[in-house]
């Protein structure tokens, strides 16, 4: 029993055994200070033990994967992980980027440093939902560690489209990646989309594709090549420029990434409430989500409702809307252009 406890710490990643070492000094910590510490010592052993347990499960099932996945956007996540599911592909893993690479800072965002500062930022400026924000950085690193958990010897497909969201999380996984031997296939969900002559419609993002579609893509994949190192070179160039930037908002346009000013939209913004208001026969409060909604589907970039509402609301502080209501969510405000 003793030596088989012994494989099992010795098969813990490092990230595994420091945070159960934490835990186990934590209730040793909070034990202690109480007067019943004999008493509920044993139990929670044991369930320091049933962890040790199934972090040794879970690195197992890990280490079967034989191909890895890496998308952006959980729905985009969810559709693949359902085509993969019906076509019984139960040894490909799939990686989620949980987050919205096309608005936030960049800077130094393989670094800790920059990891807080974009958390940071994302908590005073987009009003994401509570528990989003605040398993925030948990979640972040908990995918760059699958990442870095990928087998040397399993192929790594990337998933993206012709957007600044997904161009951008292209490039940051390709600079996680440095150094690496793994073979890797990105697959450009805009190009590869599979066109009916019928319907004139081209995805954003990869979150917008069904998953026949999905199906048909990943289907093709195998007759993608791999990327050269030259190219993933150039990729991990384009990745440091982002990254020693300290902008907040990007656009895909001429085949690059580019960085725009903060107000970038507010313009726009202003613009589409007017056309808005001139529908009306006297002029009144709009919904903010209609506003918003009247944005997003001209802008032709994929950026998220979540910015354009904070602009709205940073528009709204400099006096250029009214507000009727509490902009704790959009279905609870209307604004008007005063």
């Amino acid at each position: 029993m003793i030596n088989e406890l012994k494989k099992k710490i010795e098969h813990l990643h490092e990230e595994e055994a420091k945070e159960l070492l934490f835990h186990l000094l934590l209730k040793m910590n909070m034990l202690e200070s109480t007067s019943s510490f004999q008493e509920v010592q044993l139990t929670e052993l044991k369930t320091f033990y049933q962890d040790l347990l199934e972090k040794q499960g879970s690195s197992i099932v890990e280490s079967q994967y034989q191909k890895a996945h890496i998308v952006f956007g959980d729905s985009a996540s969810g559709c693949l992980k359902s085509v993969l599911e019906q076509l019984g592909k139960e040894k490909e893993e799939v990686i989620t980027f949980s987050d919205q690479f096309s608005i936030g800072p960049l800077w130094n965002l393989e670094e800790e440093v920059g990891k807080v500062n974009r958390y940071e930022w994302l908590k005073d400026h987009i009003n994401y939902h509570e528990k989003y924000i605040d398993s925030y950085l948990k979640r972040f690193d908990k995918t760059i560690e699958k990442v870095k958990r990928i087998p040397n010897n399993n192929p790594i497909l990337i998933w993206y489209g012709d957007n600044a969201h997904e161009q951008t999380g292209l490039r940051f996984v390709l600079y996680l990646l440095k150094g690496r031997q793994n073979e890797v296939v990105v697959l450009n969900t805009s190009k590869l989309y599979p066109v009916d002559s019928n319907i004139a419609y081209r995805p954003l993002y990869t979150g917008e594709i069904s998953p026949e579609k999905v199906q048909m893509i990943y289907e093709h994949s195998n007759r993608l090549r791999f990327l050269e190192k030259m190219e993933r070179q150039q990729f991990e160039e384009e990745w440091e420029e982002l990254a020693t930037a300290h902008d907040v908002l990007r656009i895909w346009k001429g085949n690059e990434v580019l960085s725009v000013s903060e107000d970038f939209y507010d313009d726009y913004i202003v613009q589409k409430a007017r056309n808005l208001h001139y529908e009306q026969v006297n002029k009144s409060f709009i919904k903010a989500a209609r506003v918003i909604g009247e944005v997003i589907g001209h802008v032709n970039q994929y950026i998220g409702d979540e910015y354009i509402e904070y602009r709205l609301r940073s528009l709204i502080m400099n006096g250029v809307f009214e507000i009727k209501g509490v902009p704790k969510a959009l279905r609870y405000y209307s604004v008007k252009i005063r």
